[in-house]
C-alpha cells in the first residue's frame, strides 16, 4: 500500500493551493482517508477528515477555508486549501482507516492512531 501526497509549495498569505493523495494498493470505498499536518515542534493534527460516504470534518481554525474531497474512481483525496496563513505552515499528510469507529463516529477520525496507512508529507509554507 502506498500513499502519495504531492502538490505541497511555498506561497504567499492569502493564496490557495490544492494538495492530492493518490493512493495505491487498497480500494477506498470503505476507507475514512484525513489530512494531518505536523509544524515544527507541535504534535500532529487532523485538518480535516472524510468517511466512506463523504461525511467530513474540520480542524476548527480551518472551516470554511479548506475543502477535503475524494474520488474513488481515482482512489484519491484532495485538500483544497484557501486564505493560507502563515500559521498554516506545516507538512501534510494523507491517511487512510478502515476502522469502524473512525467511518461512523467522526470525532474518531482526530486521532492518527486509527489510521492504517499514511503519506510521507508534503510541506507547505505560508510567507506573510
Amino acid at each position: 500500500v502506498q500513499l502519495q501526497a504531492s502538490g505541497g509549495g511555498q506561497v504567499q498569505a492569502g493564496d490557495s493551493l490544492r494538495v492530492s493523495c493518490a493512493i495505491q494498493g487498497l480500494i477506498i470505498n470503505r476507507y475514512a482517508l484525513g489530512w494531518f499536518r505536523q509544524a515544527p515542534g507541535k504534535e500532529r493534527e487532523l485538518v480535516a477528515s472524510i468517511n466512506w460516504i463523504g461525511r467530513t470534518k474540520y480542524l476548527s481554525s480551518v472551516k470554511g477555508r479548506f475543502t477535503i474531497s475524494r474520488d474513488n474512481a481515482k482512489n484519491t483525496v484532495y485538500l483544497q486549501m484557501n486564505s493560507l496563513k502563515p500559521e498554516d505552515t506545516a507538512v501534510y499528510y494523507c491517511a487512510a482507516s478502515n476502522s469502524g469507529a473512525v467511518n461512523t463516529i467522526l470525532v474518531m477520525s482526530t486521532y492518527p492512531r486509527y489510521y492504517n496507512y499514511w503519506g510521507q508529507g508534503t510541506l507547505v509554507t505560508v510567507s506573510s
